[in-house]
């Protein structure tokens, strides 16, 4: 019966998977999709420790991080875990990330996790008024996700995440729901593990609102009709930014003072090429990390590239830990990122 549900479960997994594929027929060697999809935020890598490791973390995905990377990584974890991400990121836009994982014992695990990304209040500018007219506008993306994951297995997990994704700018608005589905599997082989996840699964999303409410002449050439009718534009539909990911974890060194994890990810988005992740870990004596990694190899034209990061597990009350992590990651000739998370388990 277990063998059952675990080739029913990779099954239906597929099943779901292939709408992705499917969109990218026309994705070919020389047709690019780079900015083709709405709520880009979502594309925007959660917690210091996997950034740090290069964003090769599906396989891995063993903390509160997983509600983005890999839902089915929350199926593993034994305590309640909450993790609150800051991260800089390009021209002075901020992203927060703020997620919880309860482990429910037997029935697997829930979580839930906010998203935000919002930046400073800016000028109205125009063609007649390139200075500004005086107002200003504010921009900002949000979502909220519900997850669920449960182990099928000792060694097999599956998981998904239900979520709510809002955007805006000035007087104009769009709202989408996605999916995120994942699965993990330790193999039978000493040490290694495979992770599979398909991320922003979902409708299609257009900005609406009275910024596109225009006075319309019907007839320029006719002075007796009404030359100011009100008219509204309608805005194209967008996909949100699907992305299909295959992991494989290796932990070479697991003593009582030393571990050491190798992580390895290709992804297939519909918004760009394939690319490759590659990330390690060391730490030391459960409480002192190193990491580094590197981001889409063999992606022409990435302004992304290495990564470095470093973190601290630190015990504060009885069996409550504090998880400190930064991370650095080089963007080329666009401002480099620092990212920050703060985590706590008990």
């Amino acid at each position: 019966m277990i063998q059952i549900i675990i080739r029913t479960s990779l099954i239906l997994f597929l099943l779901i998977s292939m709408p992705v594929l499917a969109q990218e027929q026309n994705f070919k060697e020389n047709v690019s999709k780079r900015g083709t999809t709405a709520a880009s935020f979502l594309e925007i890598g959660v917690g210091a420790r996997p950034i740090a490791m290069g964003g090769a973390f599906t396989a891995l995905a063993d903390d509160a991080t997983a509600l983005y990377w890999n839902v089915a990584g929350i199926a593993k974890q034994q305590k309640i875990g909450f993790l609150f991400n800051h991260t800089e990121w390009i021209a002075n836009v901020n992203f927060d990330f703020l997620g919880g994982v309860i482990p429910v014992g037997r029935f697997g695990a829930v979580g839930v996790s906010l998203a935000a990304l919002t930046m400073d209040e800016m000028d109205v500018t125009t063609v007649a008024a390139p200075e500004g007219t005086g107002q200003t506008f504010k921009a900002g993306d949000f979502s909220v996700g519900i997850s669920y994951a449960l182990k099928l297995t000792d060694r097999f997990a599956i998981g998904l995440t239900p979520k709510f994704i809002y955007q805006s700018i000035w007087q104009m608005s769009a709202k989408g729901f996605a999916i995120d589905v994942g699965a993990h599997y330790e193999t039978p082989w000493k040490n290694i593990s495979l992770g599979f996840a398909m991320t922003n699964f979902g409708t299609k999303m257009q900005m609406t609102g009275d910024n596109a409410r225009v006075l319309f002449d019907f007839d320029e050439q006719s002075t007796g009709n009404n030359d100011r009718v009100t008219a509204l534009l309608e805005t194209q539909k967008w996909s949100t930014p699907l992305n299909f990911k295959i992991g494989l974890l290796y932990t070479p060194i697991r003593t009582e003072r030393h571990l050491a994890n190798l992580t390895f990810d290709a992804q297939h988005p519909n918004n760009d090429y394939e690319s490759v992740n590659l990330g390690m870990e060391y730490v030391y004596n459960k409480r002192f990390a190193l990491r580094g990694g590197y981001q889409a190899l063999f992606l022409d034209s990435s302004q992304e590239s290495f990564t470095l990061g470093a973190g601290l597990n630190y015990p504060i009350i009885g069996n409550t830990m504090l998880h400190i992590d930064f991370a650095y990651a080089d963007f080329g000739i666009l401002d480099d990122v620092t990212k920050f998370s703060l985590g706590v388990d008990f």
